[in-house]
């Protein structure tokens, strides 16, 4: 057991609550890292390549405006935008995958920037 003095860890360190006796233990925390648990690289890969292409080879499509457009208009770093258009592909091919159905662009909607 780690020791904090009177008032228990700082308020900003994650991951410790105090239960009702009043010790300060530390919560159970699901790390993740890349897709799941597993982590998954080669999915991870496969996603990050669907993004690369989209984003070098398909202008029309509405994930690489959205790419652009995070950033351009939001500042967005280009790696950080490309991760967001791997993991849009990963949720829609999800999606595709437990509803059978085939892709269809239009439902694609556009990402809110962040503020």
């Amino acid at each position: 057991m780690v020791s904090w003095g009177p008032g228990g860890p700082p308020p900003t360190r994650s991951g410790w609550r105090p239960p009702p006796d009043g010790r300060w233990v530390r919560k159970a925390v699901a790390h993740t890292r890349g897709l799941n648990r597993n982590r998954q690289p080669l999915l991870k890969m496969i996603f990050k390549g669907a993004a690369s292409t989209v984003i070098r080879q398909m202008p029309e499509y509405p994930l690489h405006q959205d790419d652009e457009r995070m950033i351009n208009d939001a500042a967005i770093k280009p790696n950080l935008a490309k991760l967001t258009v791997a993991r849009r592909i990963a949720a829609a091919t999800l999606a595709m995958w437990r509803h059978e159905e085939d892709y269809d662009p239009s439902k694609q909607k556009r990402a809110p920037l962040p503020q």
